[in-house]
């Protein structure tokens, strides 16, 4: 079982990885970013507007606020251009951050249920199964932007948790 301090360890990691990663997409151009690199989400900017896209999807979930307006095939296209993919990133992780810092445990027990779009029915799992998938999800993405902006010639930071500052 997930705890509410998990919660605010990895709301806190996803935060701090996503910086790095918004530093390496303001070095980059437009063509560097949206150039197709043969991954899942196209470019750069595609998987980074994926991985925005589901982050506020499960967010909405998790707090009852705004969900994207677009659905799963058009959620590489979230932003066109990184400026405004930077605001929105930064203030989806503010959100992240706030909700886990108010999460009880009561919160994440018992079962959550949703409309999916994707599968186009309602779904029921755990909520701490949910939250689960909501952290790997982006750590999962963010691999996937790291190695291609190694690729594109920046220099990320590590991914490993436990070289995260206090």
């Amino acid at each position: 079982m997930i705890t509410a301090e998990y919660c605010r360890t990895m709301a806190a990691y996803n935060a701090w990885q996503n910086k790095s990663l918004m530093g390496c997409i303001k070095a980059l151009d437009e063509k560097e970013l949206t150039k197709n690199r043969k991954a899942f989400f196209g470019s750069i900017l595609g998987t980074a507007n994926h991985l925005l896209w589901g982050d506020q999807l499960w967010m909405s979930r998790f707090d009852g606020g705004a969900a994207p307006q677009a659905t799963l095939p058009d959620s590489t296209k979230l932003h066109l251009q990184a400026e405004g993919f930077l605001l929105d990133r930064l203030r989806t992780d503010k959100r992240i951050i706030r909700w886990a810092e108010k999460l009880k445990h009561m919160d994440l027990v018992g079962p959550m249920t949703w409309y999916s779009s994707t599968t186009q029915h309602s779904m029921t799992m755990q909520k701490s199964t949910c939250v689960t998938h909501f952290f790997n999800h982006q750590t999962h993405h963010r691999g996937q932007l790291h190695a291609m902006m190694t690729a594109a010639g920046q220099s990320p930071d590590a991914t490993d948790l436990v070289f995260m500052p206090e």
